[in-house]
C-alpha cells in the first residue's frame, strides 16, 4: 500500500499524477514512483523517499500518456528505489502499482522463478507484473484478458493499475480488498486509491466493488467482473472540501485539524439536534422505531482511535438509551468466530471508512445475518456503502495521519446515537434537552480551550516536560479510560515516546510499580461523583514522587498535581471531547519539541487497508 493515482487524457500524465500523490502522501510514504507511456516505450522513475524527493528527480522531458503512480507504505521489503512501485516485467513492457497484499506471492514467485523470471525486488506486487506479462506470452490478445487471467492466479487483498506498451491507450484497473475508484473527465480520465486525490480535476466518480474491474481511456470506462461479465457502474458527485485538503499557513496539517474542531463538531450536530422532541434527527441509520427498540445491546466496532471512540459511545448508550453495549477491536473480532445476534445493533467506527479489518468484520457480521450501521467521515467510502445505514461525521478532510477531529466528531456522533435511542426508550424530555444543550455548547467550550493555550502556553510548557522523559502514564476512570488511552495513543504515534492509558483504580494491580520521580502521570480528572476517588489515586502516586499532571475543571492543589490544565465543564456525558482536546495539544506539541514529522509519523499511514 498506499497510494494509487492513474491518468490518460491528451495533458502529459507526470504533473497530474504528482499532484494527486502529493495530496494522498498521507496515507504512505517510505517511497514514490511514476511510469508513462511515450511513443511506445515505458518512462519509469521511482524514489526511496517523498514524493517532493520524486518530483526533484524527475527529468525536465519526463512527457507521457497515460501514465500511473504511487506512494509506498512498505509491507514485502524495505523501503528502497527497487521496492518502490510501479513495478514492471523483465522485458519493460508492463507496469503496475499495487495496494493490498498478495497472500499467495512466495509460491507465486518460485513458480515464476522456475519459469525463467528474474526478480527485482522483494515485493509481492512484482508477480503480478510478471503474471500479466506471462499471460500475454500465452496467447492473451488484450490487456484486459492478460490481467484477467493474471489475478485468477493471486489470492489476496488488491487494488491495482496495469499499464501496458501495446495499449497505449489505456489503463486497466481492478479491486479485491483495497479502495479503487475512477474519475470521469472532459476526454480523460483518472484512477485514485483515494478521492483525495482527484480534487480539482473532477467531481464525478464511480466507485469499484470487490471482485470488479475496468478499463480508462480518454474517451470512458468500462467495468465488469474477472469472469469478462459487464457490470453497469453510474457517476456519483462527490461535494469537495478543498479548503481541508490545504495547509494554508499552519505549520503542520495537525495543528490545523486540531483547531478546526470548534468548526467540525457544529458540522457533525448541523441539523441533527431536535429541540422540539428533545432528541437528535439521524435519517440516515434506516432504522425504523420498531426496529431501534428491537435491539437489546449494541456492539461498537473500530480500530486505534476509532476503538477508543467506541467505548466512549458504547457508555454513552448504555448511559442515555439504558441498553447494554461494549466496544471492540475490529481486528479481534473478525478472527474470533463471534456470535452474530439478531436482536444485537452493529456500529462500525472508521474515519477512512476503508479499514480492512473494520470492513471485513462488517462483511462478516452481513454474512451472519446481522445489522451493521456506520460512522464514516468519508463519505462514498467503502464501509459508507456496505454497511446498512448510518452516521457521517461531515469532519471533513483529515490529512494528518493521528486522528484528532474525526475523534471527537465521531464522540459526538454517538452522542447523537445514544440520544435518538434513548428518546426512543426511556429517556425524558428534560434529559434530553439536557444533552441536547450540552452539544450546542461545545464548539464554544472547544474554541476556549484553544484560545486560553494560545494565551498562556500551558500546554506546551507540560508538552515540553514530557517530552524529556521516556514514559508516561495516562489515567482516568470511567468516562475518563478511554481518553487516556486516546491520549497515550496520540503521544506515541506522534512523538515517539511511549506512553500507557490505565484505568485509575488498576495502578495499584500492577502499574503502580512503574511509578517514580522519571515517570510522569498524565491524570484526567474531571469535577464528578468520581472526583475523591481520582483525587486518592493521585496521592498514591505523589507518595510515590511521581510527577502529575492533571486535565481538570479547577485548578488542583500542588499537593494533588504539580501542574493542571483547567478546562470548561460541559455534561458529564460529554466531557470526555472536552478532555480530549488538551491531550492531543500536548502531543503535538511534544512532538514539535523532538523535532518528529509530525504530520507523517514512522511506520504509519492514515487509511489501514491491509491486515
Amino acid at each position: 500500500m498506499c497510494g494509487i493515482v492513474g491518468y490518460v487524457g491528451a495533458q502529459d500524465a507526470a504533473p497530474i499524477l504528482l499532484e494527486g500523490l502529493g495530496r494522498l502522501e498521507y496515507r504512505g510514504y517510505d517511497s514514490a514512483g511514476l511510469a508513462v507511456l511515450h511513443r511506445g516505450a515505458l518512462k519509469v522513475r521511482k524514489v526511496s523517499g517523498r514524493v517532493a524527493d520524486l518530483a526533484g528527480d524527475l527529468p525536465a522531458r519526463f512527457k507521457g500518456s497515460p501514465g500511473i503512480g504511487h506512494t509506498r507504505w512498505a509491507t514485502h521489503g524495505e523501503p528502497s528505489v527497487d521496492n518502490a512501485h510501479p513495478h514492471t516485467d523483465m522485458a519493460g513492457r508492463v507496469a503496475v502499482v499495487h495496494n493490498g497484499i498478495i497472500e499467495n506471492a512466495e509460491e507465486l514467485r518460485a513458480k515464476l522463478t522456475a519459469d525463467g523470471v528474474e526478480f527485482a525486488s522483494q515485493t509481492d506486487t512484482e508477480t503480478v507484473a510478471h503474471l500479466v506479462a506471462a499471460a500475454f506470452g500465452a496467447g492473451a490478445e488484450t490487456l484486459e484478458q492478460a490481467v484477467r487471467l493474471a489475478l485468477r492466479q493471486v489470492v489476496g487483498a488488491y487494488g491495482l493499475a496495469v499499464l501496458d506498451t501495446e495499449h497505449p491507450d489505456r489503463i486497466v484497473v481492478a479491486r479485491n480488498g483495497s479502495p479503487v475508484l475512477l474519475g470521469v473527465g472532459e476526454k480523460e480520465m483518472f484512477v485514485a486509491s483515494d478521492a483525495a486525490a482527484l480534487v480539482g480535476y473532477t467531481r464525478q466518480v464511480v466507485y469499484l466493488d470487490d471482485g470488479e474491474l475496468a478499463t480508462i481511456t480518454a474517451t470512458g470506462y468500462r467495468t465488469f467482473t474477472i469472469d469478462d461479465r459487464a457490470t453497469a457502474k453510474s457517476p456519483s458527485t462527490i461535494d469537495w472540501d478543498i479548503i481541508g485538503a490545504e495547509i494554508g499557513d499552519h505549520a503542520h496539517f495537525l495543528i490545523k485539524e486540531i483547531l478546526e474542531q470548534p468548526r467540525s463538531i457544529e458540522r457533525a450536530l448541523s441539523g441533527r439536534l431536535d429541540e422540539r422532541f428533545s432528541t437528535a434527527h439521524l435519517g440516515g441509520l434506516n432504522l425504523t422505531v420498531r426496529e431501534a427498540r428491537e435491539f437489546r445491546r449494541v456492539k461498537i466496532l473500530g480500530c486505534g482511535s476509532a476503538c477508543y471512540a467506541g467505548d466512549l459511545g458504547a457508555q454513552l448508550i448504555e448511559d442515555l438509551a439504558r441498553v447494554p453495549a461494549s466496544a471492540e477491536s475490529a481486528s479481534e473480532f473478525r478472527y474470533r468466530n463471534p456470535v452474530v445476534e439478531p436482536d444485537t445493533l452493529y456500529v462500525a467506527v472508521s474515519q477512512s471508512g476503508e479499514t480492512s479489518d473494520t470492513l471485513a468484520a462488517v462483511q462478516e457480521i452481513q454474512r451472519k445475518g446481522g445489522k451493521v450501521i456506520g460512522v464514516v467521515n468519508v463519505v462514498g467510502s467503502t464501509i459508507a456503502r456496505q454497511v446498512d445505514g448510518g452516521i457521517y461525521l461531515h469532519a471533513g478532510a483529515e490529512m494528518s495521519v493521528a486522528a484528532t477531529k474525526s475523534f471527537t466528531s465521531t464522540v459526538a456522533a454517538f452522542a447523537l446515537l445514544a440520544l435518538h435511542l434513548g428518546r426512543i426508550r426511556d429517556l425524558s424530555p428534560t434529559e434530553g434537552a439536557r444533552i441536547l444543550a450540552g452539544l450546542a455548547k461545545l464548539p464554544e467550550q472547544i474554541t476556549a480551550i484553544l484560545e486560553a493555550e494560545k494565551e498562556t502556553g500551558a500546554i506546551e510548557a507540560v508538552a515540553k516536560e514530557i517530552a524529556a522523559r521516556e514514559s508516561v502514564l495516562f489515567i482516568g476512570r470511567r468516562r475518563g479510560f478511554p481518553v487516556a488511552r486516546e491520549g497515550a495513543q496520540k503521544l506515541k504515534e506522534i512523538s515517539y515516546v511511549h506512553a500507557e492509558g490505565y484505568a485509575s483504580a488498576e495502578l495499584k494491580h500492577g502499574p503502580l510499580a512503574l511509578v517514580s520521580p522519571e515517570l510522569p502521570t498524565v491524570a484526567v480528572v474531571p469535577d464528578d461523583d468520581l472526583f475523591d476517588k481520582n483525587t486518592s489515586t493521585l496521592a498514591e502516586i505523589k507518595a510515590r514522587r511521581g510527577p502529575i499532571f492533571a486535565v481538570a475543571n479547577r485548578e488542583l492543589p500542588v499537593e494533588i498535581a504539580d501542574r493542571t490544565i483547567v478546562i470548561p465543564a460541559n455534561e458529564p456525558e460529554l466531557d470526555p471531547i472536552l478532555q480530549s482536546v488538551p491531550l492531543q495539544l500536548l502531543a503535538y506539541h511534544a512532538a514539535v519539541a523532538l523535532d518528529r514529522d509530525v504530520d507523517r509519523p514512522r511506520n504509519l499511514a492514515k487509511s489501514v487497508t491491509v491486515e
